[in-house]
């Protein structure tokens, strides 16, 4: 405990240094009693979780990222794309027996394979593992807004992972009509949890998108907008080797390394992205 909290302490004063964070933007998070910060330490550790995965936890910090989301195995909570299910291999042993997981993935009926194609494999990952995944509950997040991500005012939290980016590809409009679905689910006082690759003040909406990077101070507008209020937001995803400068942008990291073996070795040594950790309030 005492190594994170120097981590954290030390991963402040960068930000700070660098303009991202003001003593008058960051408060005390809430915080997880005993029971549920072993909980969610057995959850990490658990034997559900693939090896693969498991190698990417130095540069993902799943424990210190829920712990400051606070998330409760009591919970109720909305994991926004989960993708290949990184973070579903954690949430849902947490939160199996008192809480609740609701997926809310791609359609699968989609008019986009690659959407259609990663619903249809994460499906199949929760039928391969049925004492695990058997209570995880599958919706859809899409830009329709008339089709709601959860029961409205039912969740305790929305956790998001390296997703805005993807919505601002699809548009302003768009990117407004999902952040206004993670506040409808939500139920007051429940949180919203965001995870996304950073980008350097003053980078312009055409380079976020071309570049996968995207400003705090936008995301922050964006969940403003929706009617969230900033709680808090951590250093624990930073990375300060990322200068978010690459060829390819934050594809060119791992774990995507766009350019193959292209300076492999450069873009294996920087890590994964500089990351925004940041916790809102309905």
């Amino acid at each position: 405990m005492e190594t994170h909290m120097l981590k954290m302490l030390a991963g402040a004063v960068v930000l700070a240094m660098a303009g991202w964070v003001t003593a008058q933007e960051t408060v005390a998070p809430p915080q997880l009693s005993l029971e549920h910060q072993e909980a969610l330490r057995q959850a990490v550790g658990s034997n559900n979780r693939s090896i693969t995965n498991i190698m990417r936890d130095a540069h993902r910090n799943p424990e210190q990222t829920l712990n400051f989301f606070a998330v409760q195995p009591d919970h109720t909570v909305v994991e926004i794309w989960p993708g290949a299910g990184w973070y579903t291999e954690i949430l849902a042993p947490l939160l199996r027996e008192d809480g609740k997981l609701i997926a809310a993935h791609f359609d699968p009926e989609s008019e986009v394979e690659f959407f259609r194609r990663s619903r249809s494999e994460f499906e199949d990952k929760l039928s391969r593992r049925p004492r695990a995944y058997d209570r995880v509950e599958l919706t859809v997040l899409d830009y329709d807004p008339q089709r709601p991500i959860a029961e409205p005012e039912s969740a305790d939290r929305v956790l998001t992972f390296r997703n805005v980016h993807n919505w601002l590809a699809a548009g302003m409009d768009e990117t407004r009509t999902v952040f206004a679905k993670f506040h409808a689910a939500l139920k007051p006082g429940g949180m919203l949890g965001v995870v996304e690759h950073r980008a350097r003040p003053g980078t312009s909406l055409e380079d976020m998108i071309k570049t996968g990077y995207v400003s705090e101070d936008l995301v922050i507008e964006l969940a403003e907008e929706a009617g969230f209020t900033l709680v808090s937001r951590s250093p624990i995803n930073q990375n300060p080797q990322d200068n978010t400068d690459h060829p390819e942008g934050v594809w060119t990291l791992p774990p995507t390394l766009r350019l193959g073996n292209e300076n492999r070795a450069h873009y294996l040594a920087i890590g994964e992205s500089d990351r925004m950790t940041l916790l809102f309030v309905k």
